[in-house]
């Protein structure tokens, strides 16, 4: 039986700056450092890979936790700038927020570039951007109003 879903796992070209842009921007805190270092038979059986090697740190922000990977071996291919959010993979990380336009002035300040501004659902408010990696965030908000009608942790949309 499957309760929930544990983390979601980015890979990323630069380790420290994917930290201090998580920890030090989006405010995750960092539950531990890890990583392994090339040659270990077992984790290369886990993640599929030959040779592999990797940085990692696991991240937590209330009950949501996102591990960050930075694989020094086999060397990775870049994420296309600016890839469509309908490729196949995970297209975003969805963050729940309060006061979106001032988080949205926030972050632009630490470099997440916006596709357009805050658009109004209804009951919540959304706006979609990349952080300084290519990722998709998106930031949600519930409107005045909306939380007596959405159930805690429940459907949106």
């Amino acid at each position: 039986m499957i309760h929930r879903i544990d983390h979601t796992a980015i890979s990323v070209p630069d380790f420290d700056a994917a930290l201090e842009f998580y920890a030090g921007v989006l405010g995750f805190e960092v539950l531990f450092r890890a990583g392994w270092p090339k040659g270990s038979a077992s984790i290369d059986a886990l993640v599929g890979l030959e040779g592999s090697a990797s940085k990692m740190a696991m991240l937590q922000l209330g009950d949501t936790r996102i591990e960050i990977f930075e694989y020094q071996s086999p060397t990775p291919r870049p994420q296309a700038p600016g890839r469509p959010v309908n490729d196949h993979g995970i297209t975003h990380i969805c963050l729940r927020v309060s006061d979106i336009d001032a988080e949205c002035q926030r972050l632009e300040r630490a470099g997440v570039r916006f596709n357009i501004a805050v658009v109004d659902l209804g009951t919540e408010r959304s706006v979609y951007g990349r952080d300084p990696f290519g990722n998709t965030l998106e930031l949600l908000e519930r409107t005045a109003g909306a939380a007596a009608a959405d159930p805690p942790g429940g459907a949106r949309r």
